[in-house]
Formats: structure tokens, sequence, C-alpha cells
């Protein structure tokens, strides 16, 4: 089980276990942002007023992630002169440039597709790590463990059917290029979290991700609704989801090769399933259980053939 280093972030058990909770934490994104649609009165026509509800939604990550980093190091993040430039790219690419296209796309987009679509992720950035950063070896374990994995993610995100003939640019199109766009920034953020503190850089790209976006919804005449207390809290929910998740995510960036950590991903949408039946209230027939216990094992095997791969 080769790592990058001794740290006990490298440690099988705390990767599958930190890994798990970052994507259980992203995997109820997808019915929480839909149910903050409704409760902020945000329509799927209204592209400035979705990019408002994602910067305001990221601003708060930024500093819930800040604070948190503050209490736990007694001294606020302050980033140096080498940071500004790391800081600046990340919140581009992590934030604004990923969740924009994301946000849009999602309002015209049906779960089950835009669930599909995101479990390619793990391939795409294990593409992105091997073949243009060239930070690891493309292995023939973990390609079989992508090809599992996204195996998996198909059967859960099909369940019901989805028609794939039904797909546009400007709804899967759009979350597709938040994807590929997100892999970039998984790449970048190993790059820059090695040589500093991960959890400083999160924060602060979060609050000039979030700003931007914010500012670009404003300008273009976005507008949320009346702030009633259930939205208020869905809001505060999906700030504090994005902030613990992508602090996880970063920290296991620093110690782990990015396939290692990025073949978890496939688990999101399996997640998004149970957060869509318990918050959503959709209802998965007795019929289609069996094809989700085969996807999941899918998912796990997958998982455990990139985890076993000797050569990272």
């Amino acid at each position: 089980m080769g790592s990058t280093t001794s740290s006990p972030l490298s440690r099988t058990w705390v990767v599958v276990a930190l890994a798990t909770a970052s994507c259980a934490l992203w995997g109820s994104a997808f019915a929480f942002v839909k149910a903050g649609y409704d409760l902020f009165g945000i329509p799927a026509n209204s592209p400035a007023s979705q990019l408002l509800f994602a910067g305001m939604r990221f601003s708060l990550a930024g500093v819930f992630v800040l604070l948190g980093t503050t209490v736990a190091h007694r001294r606020f993040p302050v980033p140096t002169r080498a940071d500004i430039v790391p800081i600046i790219l990340l919140a581009l690419s992590q934030t604004a440039l990923q969740y924009a296209p994301f946000y849009m796309g999602l309002a015209h987009a049906s779960g089950t597709n835009a669930s599909l679509v995101q479990g390619t992720s793990a391939f795409v950035q294990i593409a992105i790590a091997t073949l243009v950063f060239r930070q690891e070896r493309l292995t023939v374990r973990k390609l079989v463990g992508c090809v599992l994995g996204i195996g998996g993610v198909a059967l859960v995100t099909l369940r019901g059917g989805g028609d794939l003939g039904s797909w546009s640019l400007g709804g899967e199109g759009l979350v597709f290029l938040s994807v590929v766009v997100g892999g970039f920034a998984v790449c970048l953020m190993r790059r820059f979290g090695k040589g500093g503190d991960p959890l400083m850089l999160t924060g602060w790209q979060f609050c000039l991700g979030g700003l931007t976006l914010a500012g670009i919804g404003l300008v273009l005449g976005g507008r949320v609704g009346a702030c009633s207390p259930a939205a208020v809290g869905i809001l505060c929910y999906l700030g504090m989801l994005s902030a613990v998740a992508f602090s996880l995510w970063s920290l296991l960036l620093k110690h782990n090769p990015v396939s290692r950590v990025a073949v978890f991903r496939p688990l999101i949408p399996a997640f998004g399933v149970v957060f869509s039946v318990v918050v959503l209230g959709e209802a998965i027939p007795a019929s289609q259980l069996p094809a989700l216990v085969l996807a999941l094992t899918l998912i796990l095997v997958g998982t455990v053939v990139v985890n076993t791969a000797s050569d990272r």
C-alpha cells in the first residue's frame, strides 16, 4: 500500500474513512441545491440567480474553513505573497469556473443524468493527473478500478431508465464541463498543497471564488427570494458541507496520489440516491434494489483495486 508520505493521512483506513465522508457530503449536495432553488425562488431559466446562490454558498464555505482553521491553529490564516497566485488559480478553477457551469447545468439536467456525469469525475481526474500533469503513472489496475467504478455509477444513475438521448449541451454538457475543470483543479490543489497549507488555500480560494460568482450573478441581475429559516438552514448546510468535504479532500491530496483519492468519487452519486430519497422524496422501486446492490459492489471493488495498486 504505497503512499507519498508516512503521514497518518496516508493510512488506508484513514483514506477510506475521510474520502467516503467527503463523498457522502458531496452526494447530498444534489438534493439540497435543488431544494435551495425552490426555497429561494430561483427559476431554472435564471442563470444569474443560480450564480448568485452558488456564490453565497461558497463564500460562506470559505468563512467556515477560515474560522475552523483559526480555532485549530489558534491564529488567523493570513496568506503570504507566495500564496496569492495559487489562491487566485484555485479560486478560478476549483470554485468559479467549476461551479458556474455546474449550477447552471443542474437546473436543466435530470438528477439521474447529472449524477452519471459527475460519476465520471474519478476517471477524468486520474486521466488529467497521469496524462497532463504527469503526477503519477497510469497503470492497468488504476484503469480497471475506474472502469468498474464508472460501471457501478451507470447502474445507480440509470436505475430509473434514464433517457440518455435527452442529454443537452446546456444541461449535462455544462455539468461535464464542470467535471473537466474540477479535474484540473484537483491536480492544482495537490501541487500547491504539498508545499503549503491546504486548509488556508481552500478557505481563501472559496472566499475569492464565491465572491466572484456572487458578483457576476448580481451584475447580471440575479436575485434570491425571501430568506426563510429553512432556506437559510439549507444555505448554511451547503456551505458547511463544502467547507468540510473540500478541506478533507485537500488534506488527503497533500499526502496521497490523485488516483488513490479520486477513485472514491463514484460513491458520490450512490450517496446522491440516498439523499434524493430522504430529502426530495424520490421512490426507488423494489425491482431496482438488486441493481443498486450490484452497482455499489462494483464501486467498492473498483475502489479496492486502485487502493491495492503497487505502482502509484
